[in-house]
Order: structure tokens, then sequence, then C-alpha cells
């Protein structure tokens, strides 16, 4: 195919194929609506995303779908891990496994290790570049896998991530104290404002060392390299499919001081499936999480089975380290099409052509907590407009969320081999660490030690040199 179109131009054999010089006219589609087209897609979706991509499906099944001969059938497979495992069973062709479907919603290490069995198709020829252009340039960017010039992986909606905090219990803080929301807009800030925090509810009672914690977080991963992002540093450094590692000491060391110190103290902490969960037991005050996955977050704290108390919803953007980069964090899945035949891949493209126009985007990613992908949706007027026209929806994460990416370089680690494997490093790595010294620092301080005494060996230069060793030798062994 590029051979051709070096040859030759896009000729007309070749736009008739492919729609590489233009929109397919009705006339040069394989489809026949006497014949329709299944296309069967694989996602993620629950609760509200659910609900709201159904919807969508729906209306497109009896509107354009039964106009051009195309029934979609989506179907959730419960969260990112089942529905990858799902994937790479189907494509393997494992016994009890599924057909491969014709999409499926992937993140690009998923979408990388698919590709190389030669089942993705190249969505590329199926655009112009004016349709192409309509769309947020890095959210495009992102589908190339490997340094090609192929688009493996389109978008349908993606997020970033965004602090959010339980403004009730804030606010009695922050009377008490003096305490500044300023102060959360650094990693430095929150985690002064968590000691703060810590020291203050445990005056609130005569027994010592039972302050409580502030502030948690959700994708360790995220934080390690967004973080070593806005510190100039690229974890992980990707050229044509080819990866280096960067793990710069100085840099691991002010992560660690801003994660693992605070919370190996009790200023940090994370006990539930997700910090929401936190949120919802009272165990912190707020949290870092995706903007999708901030609507979760919960209306009420639950102390127990006769004591729960209402609370409001705060929502910031994502703290950034002193002195460093705007960096954020472009993450969501998008959209891959196997290549299941020709009359599939075409009805297939036709349906996320259609998804991602301003209005049904916009239907979707505002009751998610989802980002458009378009360029024409990614501002404040757009979403300011819809806020009027959907006074029930709460548009605070969503406005907050465009802000963000409004202001900030977005940044998505490239496709590598053994992506996945680095990427689960870095998730525990620095969490499932702190949680284990923290544990022992409890069981210290129940025997009478003081903090300083019970934290001591664990915050000690030596055992960040152990940890940052350990660490940069299990990254260096998956790579």
């Amino acid at each position: 195919m590029k051979r051709m179109q070096k040859g030759i131009g896009c000729g007309l054999a070749v736009c008739l194929l492919l729609s590489g010089c233009g929109k397919a006219k009705e006339e040069e589609s394989p489809l026949n609506p006497k014949e329709p087209v299944t296309v069967t897609i694989w996602h993620y979706y629950n609760g509200p995303q659910l609900k709201a991509f159904d919807k969508l499906v729906q209306e497109f099944n009896e509107t354009i779908g039964q106009e051009k001969g195309i029934v979609v059938e989506g179907k959730s497979q419960g969260n990112v891990s089942s529905l990858e495992q799902a994937v790479l069973d189907a494509a393997e062709r494992k016994a009890g496994a599924g057909s491969m479907p014709n999409i499926f919603a992937a993140y690009a290490d998923t979408a990388y290790e698919i590709d190389k069995m030669g089942l993705v198709v190249d969505l590329k020829p199926y655009f112009t570049q004016q349709e192409l252009d309509t769309y947020v340039e890095s959210y495009i960017e992102e589908g190339v896998l490997s340094g090609k010039d192929a688009l493996k992986i389109f978008p349908i909606a993606k997020s970033t991530e965004v602090f959010v905090m339980n403004k009730t219990d804030w606010q009695k803080f922050a009377e008490a104290t003096g305490a500044d929301e300023s102060q959360l807009a650094t990693m430095e800030g929150v985690t002064k404002t968590a000691q703060d925090y810590y020291e203050w509810t445990d005056g609130l009672t005569p027994e010592k060392n039972d302050g409580k914690a502030f502030f948690g977080r959700d994708a360790m991963a995220n934080y390690m390299i967004i973080g070593a992002m806005q510190q100039g540093v690229e974890i992980f450094s990707v050229e044509n499919g080819t990866v280096t590692l960067n793990f710069d000491k100085d840099v691991m060391k002010k992560l660690w001081e801003n994660y693992y110190v605070p919370f190996v103290k009790g200023y940090f902490a994370a006990s539930g499936s997700f910090r929401s969960d936190d949120v919802k037991t009272g165990n912190i005050l707020a949290f870092v999480g995706s903007s999708s996955g901030a609507m979760f977050f919960p209306e009420e704290v639950t102390i127990s089975d006769t004591l729960t108390y209402p609370i409001d919803l705060e929502v910031l953007q994502a703290p950034e380290f002193e002195g460093g980069g705007s960096v954020a964090v472009q993450q969501g899945a998008g959209m891959v099409v196997t290549d299941t035949g020709e009359k599939e891949v075409y009805a297939s493209v036709e349906f996320l052509k259609w998804f991602t126009q301003e209005e049904q985007n916009l239907q979707f990613v505002l009751s998610s907590g989802y980002l458009p992908v378009k360029k024409s949706a990614n501002n404040l007027g757009t979403i300011q407009k819809q806020e009027r026209e959907n006074p029930d929806v709460n548009m605070d994460i969503v406005k907050t969320a465009i802000g963000e990416i409004l202001d900030n370089e977005l940044y998505t680690t490239k496709a590598f081999e053994h992506g996945t494997d680095a990427r689960s490093v870095l998730e525990y790595a620095l969490g499932d660490s702190a949680k284990e010294a923290r544990q022992v620092v409890v069981q210290r301080l129940e025997e009478g030690k003081t903090l300083e005494e019970a934290v001591a060996d664990f915050i000690s230069e030596e055992a960040f040199e152990e940890w940052y060793t350990e660490t940069k030798q299990a990254l260096e062994e998956v790579l």
C-alpha cells in the first residue's frame, strides 16, 4: 500500500478500496442495508459509562445503523484487566475463549501485543487528513504504534487526573488551622498539608499518634511517570519500539519523599480498592485519581452502620512538583479495530466516526467523567453550554479536567515490549513497600515508641538507597 502511494499517489483504486483520498461515497460502500453486518465491541465500561455507551449504541442502531446495514453489539468485560485477558485469549484462540471482536477497547501495551499478531487494522486510510485534523492531535498521536505512520488505536474518550476532596471536612480543618486550598497546587504542599492534618486530628483526642491521614492516590505508576516528567525525566524513553530506562536517582528521591515518607508516617493512606473507598469510610479527605473515576466520589462518609453524614465534593487540578514543568497525564483506552473482513472493518469505522461526532461524544463524556476527543468540544465554552442544557449533571469534574489539559502538556508512555510488566513494577514498587513499612510502624507505636522512633529506619538514606536499587534492578530485569 505504501509503495503504491509513493509510486503513483493516491489513485482511484486505492480510494475505492480504502477511502484514503476522501470520504467513501454511499455507492462505494460494501454494506447492504438488506443484509446487515454485526459489529461486536468489547469494552470495560461500568456504571454511568456503561449506561451512556449502551444508550448511544441503541441510538446508532435505530438510525445510521439501520440506514446503512450495521448492527452494533457492545459487551462489557467487567474491568480493564479482564478485558485485556479476554482479548489476548481470543487472539491466541485459547480453549473456551470467545471469537475475536470487531472492536475492542485497549491501552497501547495491549494493542501493541495484538498488533504483533497481525490482527489490527490501520485506520488511517479510512480517514481524510481533514477528518483527522478535527481530533485533538495528541490523542491521534497516541494511536500510532512503534513510530510507524499507521493509526492503530482510535480515540473515543480520554481522561486525565484531578484532585478531589471531601470539602465538608476540609472546611472544618481549614477554619481551625488556617489551611488554604492554594497549598494543594503542589505535591510538596499536599505533603505539608497532610502532616498538618495528621497533627491537628491527633490533637483532638487524648491518645497519642492516632492522627488521621489526609491524602491518597490511585495509579501509582502515573504518579511516578508524570512526576518524573514534571522534573524533566522520561522514565521510559521509546524510539521505534526500543525503550531506554531513565531511573534518575534525584528524581526518584523526590518522588519517594512525597509519597513513601508521608505514607509511613500516617499522613497518606490506601486501604480500599480505590481511594474513593477510603474517602467514603473517612480514612482520607482527598485523593488524586482519573477524571472518569472521580465520578464515583461518595456522597457521604460512613463511619459505622449507625454513623453517616453527607459531604460535598471539591475538584482541583492535580498537584505538580515545585519548580517543575506543567505536565498532566493523558489516559483512557482507545478503540482497536480487528481484521475480521472488509465489510466488518468498514462498518466499524462508520460507528467510530459517528460516536466521536461532537453531539454524540459529549453525551457520552458528560455522563461518565471522560473528555471529548474533538478539538471543537474541548473548550470551557462548549462545556458551560452543556452545563446549562444539562442542569442535573455535575460538571465540576469535567470542567476542571478540561482546564487541566488546556493548561498542561499532556503525556502518555509509548508502547514497547514488556511495557505492561514495566508499568506494573512502578505501580507496586512504591505503594506496596510503603504499606508494608506502615504496618510495622503502627505496631511499634502500639508498643509505646514515638512516631520519630517508629519511622526512623524506614525513612533513612539507607532505606531509600535500598528501595532505589531494588526497583531499578526489577525494571532492568523486565526490560
